[in-house]
């Protein structure tokens, strides 16, 4: 076996051509770390430009027979994984565009999701409070739409304080007790609304 060292790229390149695994080893321990730093400097990523590396000299050896070197070897290799790593980059702007598209979409159908479902709720609720008796319904409206105090529902309606605290619990009472049976999901909305702010 001749010593492939001293050959030149171009015989090299001939020998590669015609099958010899010799040359493809000469080459790949000639060429190797040249491609690997071009390819890093680019790609910022031991993993990733060993990768593109590796995909550049299987895609060598694979086409060995039909690969037409125009160039110095050297000038080929090199204009080679540019272009492998101008691939590799743009792939990646292409998934991580798609990624964020996806979490944007995904936020956004929670989001419809959730106003959806508040939506219906408050549906619920709205038709639930008219079902209750007039003076039970005007405190509940005055205290949870309006946010007075008892003392003030108490001055609009000329009532006790005492007697706004027992309608208050009276309509909350009834509409967890309405609303529980038409919707289970609902029921958590009328324990939110029983809290005073």
């Amino acid at each position: 076996m001749r010593n492939l060292e001293k050959l030149s790229d171009n015989k090299l390149a001939v020998l590669l051509c015609e099958g010899s695994d010799a040359a493809f080893e000469e080459i790949f321990n000639r060429y190797w770390s040249a491609l690997y730093a071009a390819a890093y400097k680019r790609l910022k990523s031991h993993e990733k430009a060993e990768e593109t590396v590796q995909d550049l000299f299987t895609h060598l050896w694979t086409k060995r027979k039909c690969i037409k070197i125009h160039t110095s070897l050297a000038a080929y290799l090199h204009t080679a994984i540019r272009y492998m790593v101008f691939n590799n980059m743009q792939k990646e702007g292409v998934r991580e565009s798609y990624r964020i598209s996806q979490q944007t979409t995904n936020s956004y159908d929670n989001s419809t999701e959730e106003t959806i479902l508040i939506n219906d709720l408050n549906k619920i609720l709205e038709k639930e409070v008219n079902h209750l008796p007039p003076k039970c319904r005007s405190v509940y409206e005055l205290s949870r739409k309006h946010y007075k105090t008892n003392r003030e529902i108490a001055a609009v309606l000329g009532i006790s304080e005492k007697t706004v605290e027992g309608h208050l619990t009276k309509a909350i009472r009834q509409l967890k007790i309405r609303i529980y049976g038409i919707n289970k999901l609902a029921s958590w909305l009328i324990i939110i609304l029983s809290i005073k702010n």
